[in-house]
C-alpha cells in the first residue's frame, strides 16, 4: 500500500471515530439522567442565599407547608404572579406556611430593584449558576411546587398562576 492510501484510510478511520463518538454524545444528551419530580416525590434539599444575605435551606422548613416558585424578572407570567404570591403570603402569615421564591440566576441589583418596586417581603432566594434549577430539572418558567408539611410534593404547576390558583392550592396544603 502506498503512503497516500494509508493516509486516506487513517483519515476515514478518524472521521468514523468522530462520527461514532458524536452520535453517542448526542444520544446520551436525550437520555434522562434522573427522574423529573412529580406529585408525591420529596423535593431535593437545597441551600441558597437570600436577598437578605442569609442562607436558606429547604430542610429548615420541615413540618411546614412550602411553596417553591422558580421565577425571573425576564418572564412576564412570573412578574404577573409575584404580587399574587405577596397577597397569599400576607393572608397566610399566621399559619405554618412559607413561600420560597427562587430567582433564576439574575444579578442582585435587578432582583432587589424588582422586589423593592413590588414591595415583596416573602423570602426571595438567588439560584446563582442555576444549580437548583438543574437539580429540579426545570424546563419552563415559572414553575411552582406545593410541598406538604410531610415534605412530599402535593402539586407542581408549570406556567403563570392566578391568585385563585395559588389560593386553592395553599388551602389544600394547609387543610383549610
Amino acid at each position: 500500500m502506498s503512503k497516500r492510501s494509508t493516509k486516506k484510510i487513517w483519515q476515514y478511520l478518524i472521521l468514523l471515530s468522530v462520527l461514532i463518538i458524536g452520535g453517542i454524545a448526542i444520544f446520551k444528551s436525550f437520555e434522562p439522567t434522573s427522574v423529573v419530580l412529580k406529585k408525591g416525590d420529596t423535593p431535593p434539599d437545597f441551600s441558597l442565599l437570600g436577598l437578605d444575605d442569609k442562607v436558606y435551606k429547604l430542610s429548615d422548613y420541615k413540618g411546614k407547608a412550602v411553596v417553591i416558585n422558580f421565577w425571573g424578572t425576564f418572564c412576564p407570567p412570573c412578574v404577573k404572579e409575584m404580587p399574587e404570591f405577596q397577597r397569599q403570603s400576607d393572608k397566610w402569615k399566621d399559619e405554618q406556611f412559607k413561600i420560597l421564591a427562587i430567582n433564576l440566576s439574575e444579578d442582585s441589583i435587578s432582583v432587589s430593584n424588582f422586589v423593592d418596586r413590588l414591595n415583596l417581603d416573602f423570602t426571595i432566594l438567588r439560584d446563582q449558576n442555576r444549580k437548583v434549577e438543574r437539580l429540579y430539572k426545570l424546563k419552563s418558567y415559572p414553575t411552582t411546587l406545593f410541598v406538604k408539611p410531610n415534605g412530599k410534593i402535593m402539586d407542581i404547576f408549570v406556567g403563570g398562576m392566578t391568585e385563585e390558583d395559588i389560593d386553592e392550592r395553599i388551602r389544600e396544603l394547609l387543610g383549610k
